[in-house]
């Protein structure tokens, strides 16, 4: 029961977290420093891709290892399923929800892609990445 497994089980969530955050809002990012896209973009659509082909990112198998390594149980599921879910809404994960979840930050990020683009042209003349 090593409290070194722990830490580095919640250390995974953390970052886990931001990789949802930057997936849903990272494009605003781009208004500051144009090189994220090339970052961003490849994110949203593995995000995407995990959400509505069903998949499990690797970072939860890995989350589960270290838990168990640590004496504490893994959990079922996957880490929208267990950490955001039951934070934004009361019921189980389903694949409609997935299905949702990934369709919305393809939304949100193209809206705020679009509103950056035509913002930026409209002022400078031009969209330089």
């Amino acid at each position: 029961m090593s409290p070194y497994y722990r830490f580095l089980a919640d250390l995974v969530v953390v970052i886990h977290l931001a990789f949802v955050i930057f997936v849903v809002m990272g494009s605003i990012t781009t208004i500051w420093w144009r090189w994220v896209l090339w970052i961003h973009v490849p994110a949203v659509f593995w995000a995407v891709w995990i959400e509505i082909s069903g998949g499990i990112c690797p970072l939860t198998p890995l989350e589960n290892w270290l838990r168990l390594k640590a004496g504490r149980g893994g959990y079922q599921g996957d880490f929208v399923e267990n950490y955001i879910l039951p934070v934004l809404y009361p019921a189980m994960l389903t694949r409609n929800i997935q299905i949702l979840l990934g369709t919305l930050a393809i939304f949100i990020n193209v809206a705020i892609y679009g509103y950056i683009f035509f913002q930026h042209k409209s002022k400078k003349g031009g969209f330089k990445l």
